[in-house]
């Protein structure tokens, strides 16, 4: 018996949803231009930490409303201060959680449409919750309690819904993850190019094994970092080169050449790299010793 996705239906249709594009696309240029490459893109996308930063920061918020619903059903009234301080809590733990997530879909929804059209609706189902959040607030500290649970209820009814969308956008459509976590070379030496293939200053795309290069040669050296992008999952091999670093082609991420370090996000992740030389002839690979 094939068992099928009881939300897939649903995030087909809002993958579908052609409408979204240009609003969405004009929020993501705007926010790519605000927060242009350099220190403040890498503090966001989590380039300083190994990973991506914006996971880390929405648990402050789902936690803090998820405890604040439970006060109020099972203290009411008397769990009322604390209710509030952790809806307090959760509003200023929101704002770094927002700013984080927008920065990281800006710079991934030119790879997918979907992701595009999905990552929207999640962003604006969480600015819904927080409005509602922020409302339940303002409402306690006037005095209308009932209100105020209302709208907190509702609210994290709303949570529910965003949670859904974030863990879509993280789990089956890569948003966040290192996408070469598994991109890896042969043991021994292989042959993928001819030597002639890769003219000096140029990438080209080859395959080792189960594993997709981009085959560099600057200054006649050769270089062979894994082709999937670790940030998006474009093709290196498409990039330009920079100096001793290649740039993905969907986004300002540089991976220098020797060893796949970051030059410059918002790629949390360091790129895979491997061994090559140019023997007899032809350019081959292996992983790295040791």
């Amino acid at each position: 018996m094939t068992r099928r996705s009881l939300t897939g239906p649903a995030l087909a249709v809002v993958a579908r949803l052609e409408r979204l594009d240009r609003p969405a696309e004009r929020l993501a240029a705007a926010v790519r231009e605000f927060v242009a490459a350099g220190r403040g893109k890498d503090v966001l996308s989590g380039s300083w930490l190994g990973h991506a930063v914006h996971p880390m920061l929405v648990v402050v918020p789902i936690g803090s409303w998820t405890g604040a619903a439970v006060l109020d059903l099972v203290r009411g009234r008397e769990g009322a201060r604390s209710s509030e301080l952790l809806i307090a809590l959760g509003i200023a733990g929101a704002v770094p959680a927002v700013a984080t997530g927008l920065s990281d879909w800006a710079e991934s929804e030119r790879s997918r449409d979907d992701v595009r059209r999905i990552g929207l609706l999640h962003g604006a189902t969480n600015s819904t919750v927080l409005a509602l959040h922020v409302a339940s607030l303002v409402a306690r500290r006037r005095g209308r309690h009932a209100a105020g649970v209302r709208l907190s209820r509702g609210g994290f009814c709303v949570l529910t819904v965003g949670d859904w969308l974030g863990g879509h956008l993280a789990f089956a459509r890569g948003v966040g993850v290192n996408r070469a976590a598994f991109d890896e070379a042969p043991q021994r030496w292989t042959r993928v190019l001819d030597a002639g293939g890769v003219p000096d200053g140029h990438a080209a795309r080859a395959r080792a094994g189960d594993a997709d290069l981009a085959i560099v040669r600057r200054d006649g050296a050769i270089y062979a970092l894994a082709d999937r992008c670790s940030h998006c999952g474009s093709s290196l091999s498409s990039g330009r080169l920079v100096g001793d670093s290649i740039q993905c082609p969907r986004n300002t991420t540089r991976f220098r050449l020797g060893d796949g370090a970051i030059v410059i996000g918002p790629s949390a992740y360091p790129q895979p790299v491997f061994a090559a030389r140019e023997h007899a002839g032809h350019i081959e690979v292996r992983a790295r010793q040791g």
